[in-house]
């Protein structure tokens, strides 16, 4: 059960990494099979929408406000995100089909019934997104393709950040957590170009997590290793 990545007739390539890992277990399996449609934030893939309408987001919650998690890895951000804010509404995307199967065990187990999932590339959910429907944005420990010539790849680039921009309101928050500091850099080099502003007000400010932040299995993991996280937070202006 994966969707496909692929938007007919771009000339990107994917920005994520692999989308499929190792075997998945047969409670996973599961998941995807019970509970995946039923999350479905509506039609987004093109071979459902081919004529890119858009999404009625105002009914996808009963009205709430909008977030968006870019890249949600096994989802425990998300999960906590939504129930530690029931009075929004939550969509996440991921393509990599074994963290999409982590995120859906994950909101069993939680309860939660403010989320929706869309198990492939975000660019295909920009096409169908209103403009102006997002409050807030997450993009958390995205791949750093750290080879230069891969860093077009990157999701800090204008070919990203300009539908995300369109998406969001103005004066809405765009969180990016990252422990690669070129990554870093050029987050806080296109971001900008984008139409948004650091928030930053101390040096320090980037290296402080959020107050309502749960540290992800990516970040434990650079911890490990010895990298230093890094939180931005901008404004859509």
């Amino acid at each position: 059960m994966t969707t496909s990545n692929k938007h007919p007739g771009a000339p990107w390539r994917n920005f994520y990494g692999r989308v499929k890992g190792k075997t998945l277990k047969a409670s996973q399996e599961a998941y995807l099979e019970e509970d995946l449609g039923a999350l479905s934030p509506g039609p987004v893939d093109w071979d459902v929408n081919p004529d890119r309408v858009p999404l009625d987001t105002g009914r996808l919650f009963d009205g709430k406000p909008l977030w968006l998690e870019v890249g949600f890895g096994g989802g425990e951000h998300m999960v906590h995100q939504a129930a530690q804010n029931p009075q929004v509404g939550i969509v996440g995307c991921e393509p990599y089909i074994n963290g999409v199967a982590m995120l859906l065990g994950k909101i069993r187990r939680a309860g939660v019934g403010n989320v929706r999932v869309y198990p492939g590339d975000v660019r295909n959910l920009f096409d169908v997104l209103p403009d102006g429907c997002i409050e807030r944005a997450f993009l958390l420990y995205p791949d750093p393709w750290p080879k230069k010539k891969h860093h077009r790849r990157r999701f800090v680039t204008q070919e990203h950040l300009e539908p995300l921009a369109r998406a969001m309101t103005p004066g809405a928050i765009f969180r990016v957590a990252t422990d690669i500091p070129d990554y870093v850099r050029q987050t806080l080099v296109e971001v900008p170009k984008a139409g948004f502003e650091w928030l930053a007000e101390r040096p320090e400010d980037w290296r402080e997590p959020w107050d309502d932040w749960l540290s992800t299995r990516y970040e434990q993991k650079a911890l490990r290793e010895g990298r230093v996280p890094h939180y931005l937070t901008f404004r859509r202006v």
